[in-house]
């Protein structure tokens, strides 16, 4: 199983540097990282960071675009066509940084792409610059795996791209081989979609490109513990991950505050070892075989059968 955890979590505990959170990772057992971008890596050249991922026997899975400042009211869909070409050259600039520094999937959330108010935005028109603007990116890097993570809200009132049926529509658009989707378990709760269903459906279309794992209560993005709030709903997530062969790495993408961060790293990764070895013991095609009946008690007499399962 390939595991990340979020670098913002240990770096205020770890002197806000980087290569001690990258120590800390290595001696939790954790392989490999995914970078911020251009967050984590300012004055930090691609050959120099893989240098120090190696060092630290780590391995680059990908970046994450994170727009500031400028790109307050809107990125890709900026209606400021300057504000939007700007987007679209920090997208192109992280796919060149992430293959340089040996990783293979650009994750693009849209944080600010979306609108507070009714009459705000043209929809069509910010549909359409969005759509292009990952057509143009999937086509600078046929190389790389293209990422969109959907949030249906947070930091605007309404995100653009928000739901598995949105982003959904927008892959069919882009109609490109290296586009997919990141699943982030809190933001699905957020959407009251259940993680499961999209895991399925995106999972079987060959498009899960990321995995974040988390828990909440679905009001907010929580970044609890895994499997704390929402066990069941975790397993039949982890489910559908395994059963589409998800080769992909699983992120922590938890908010430890009160909690030391590499314990709270510690407990998560036994947590999604212990639903890995449940899914493993009581069996895929098990499990599959009670989903095929359709029957809600049947579904329950499985979900109890997981308390007595032994992991030993």
């Amino acid at each position: 199983m390939k595991l990340a955890t979020r670098i913002n979590s240990f770096l205020s505990i770890y002197g806000n540097d980087l290569k001690n959170v990258f120590g800390a990772f290595d001696e939790l057992g954790i392989e490999y990282v995914d970078l911020n971008y251009p967050e984590h890596v300012k004055d930090i050249d691609a050959e120099s960071m893989k240098e120090t991922l190696s060092e630290n026997h780590l391995k680059l899975n990908g970046v994450a675009l994170r727009f500031r400042n400028k790109f307050i009211n809107g990125e890709l869909g900026n209606a400021d066509a300057e504000v939007a070409k700007q987007a679209l050259d920090l997208c192109k600039a992280a796919a060149d940084y992430c293959r340089a520094a040996g990783g293979k999937v650009v994750t693009i959330w849209l944080g600010f792409d979306g609108f507070d108010y009714s009459f705000q935005i043209n929809y069509q028109k910010v549909w359409n610059q969005i759509r292009d603007a990952f057509i143009a990116i999937a086509d600078y890097a046929p190389d790389l795996q293209i990422s969109i993570e959907y949030k249906p809200f947070q930091p605007r009132a309404y995100a653009f791209i928000d739901s598995m049926g949105v982003t959904g529509m927008m892959l069919n658009e882009i109609n490109r081989k290296n586009v997919g989707v990141t699943l982030d378990y809190c933001h699905m709760l957020m959407k009251h979609e259940n993680p499961a269903f999209a895991a399925d459906i995106f999972g079987g279309q060959g498009k899960l490109y990321g995995v974040h794992l988390n828990d909440g209560y679905g009001l907010n993005d929580d970044g609890l513990m895994i499997g704390s709030a929402t066990p069941f709903k975790t397993l039949e997530f982890l489910y559908y991950v395994k059963k589409h062969d998800f080769d992909g790495v699983i992120y922590f993408d938890t908010f430890p505050i009160i909690e030391h961060a590499s314990k709270e790293c510690k407990q998560n990764m036994k947590m999604i070892h212990l639903f890995d070895q449940i899914i493993d013991t009581v069996g895929l095609e098990h499990i599959q075989s009670i989903i095929d009946q359709n029957d809600a008690v049947a579904a329950n007499e499985l979900m109890t059968s997981f308390f007595s399962v032994s992991t030993k």
